[in-house]
């Protein structure tokens, strides 16, 4: 993965940029509503701080939450505690566990190295669901750098304790680049800084449900989770695994 989310990086984003995954929240859970009711198990790919955990927790879903960064994950213990486990996992070839649902939000499969490893992870997250399972995950696509093209390329934030500042490129039109600088304050009033470079990979997302058809999920692409209006570029990929519902994996085609 291209971009680990370092300390410093890792808890700006949890002070600060929970806001997409409150936003999706609702329609996710929505979607798991099935999932509830048989009390299956919950895996959270790129868990992040935890801010899409919290809301899975307290709805009363059992959760594995993951995350690549080792920082994240011991955010996520800490601010969104009651998940069954917190797991440091890295798409697209370590092994995932047996879920009933698998979910991510902050487009953390457009952070593998290139396409064939977004497939790979695809796959393996198809692989991963029991019959009747649900997936819930949003990925960049194409237009993802298209529709930020006459975005300003700089953008900064400042808080008492903590600032950001982030520039991004496009060097192809499948490449989205951040470059990010951290400061954060020390206990005794002066500043640390750390710099992190993120690539995103961007995707034809249209060709997702047939991939995903290969592996016995039936799957659609589209603008949201539910009612939330996902940043343009960012596309929803919601369904299920063929098969009743059941506790065990359902076999691969």
């Amino acid at each position: 993965m291209t971009g680990r989310y370092r300390r410093d990086l890792a808890l700006v984003h949890h002070l600060g940029f929970g806001f997409h995954a409150d936003a999706c929240a609702p329609g996710i859970l929505a979607l798991l509503e099935p999932v509830l009711a048989r009390n299956g198990l919950v895996l959270e790919l790129g868990c992040g701080s935890g801010a899409l955990t919290r809301h899975l927790v307290a709805a009363g879903h059992r959760v594995v939450a993951t995350d690549a960064s080792p920082e994240m994950v011991e955010l996520a213990r800490e601010h969104a505690p009651g998940a069954d486990d917190y797991r440091v996992l890295a798409l697209p070839d370590e092994p995932l566990p047996a879920a009933h649902a698998v979910v991510s939000v902050g487009h953390v499969l457009s952070y593998l190295r290139d396409e064939p490893a977004i497939d790979r992870a695809l796959g393996a997250i198809a692989g991963a669901l029991t019959a009747g399972g649900v997936l819930a995950l949003d990925l960049c696509d194409l237009t993802y750098a298209e529709a930020r093209r006459h975005a300003p390329v700089a953008n900064a934030r400042v808080e008492a304790d903590w600032a950001i500042v982030s520039r991004f490129e496009v060097p192809s039109p499948a490449r989205f680049v951040r470059h990010i600088t951290t400061f954060l304050r020390e206990s005794d009033g002066s500043w640390r800084r750390d710099d992190e470079r993120h690539v995103n990979v961007l995707i034809d997302t249209s060709r997702i449900p047939s991939l995903l058809r290969e592996h016995r999920v039936q799957a659609t692409v589209g603008p949201s989770f539910g009612d939330e209006p996902l940043p343009e570029g960012l596309v929803a990929v919601v369904g299920g695994r063929v098969g009743r519902p059941g506790l065990e994996p359902g076999p691969e085609a």
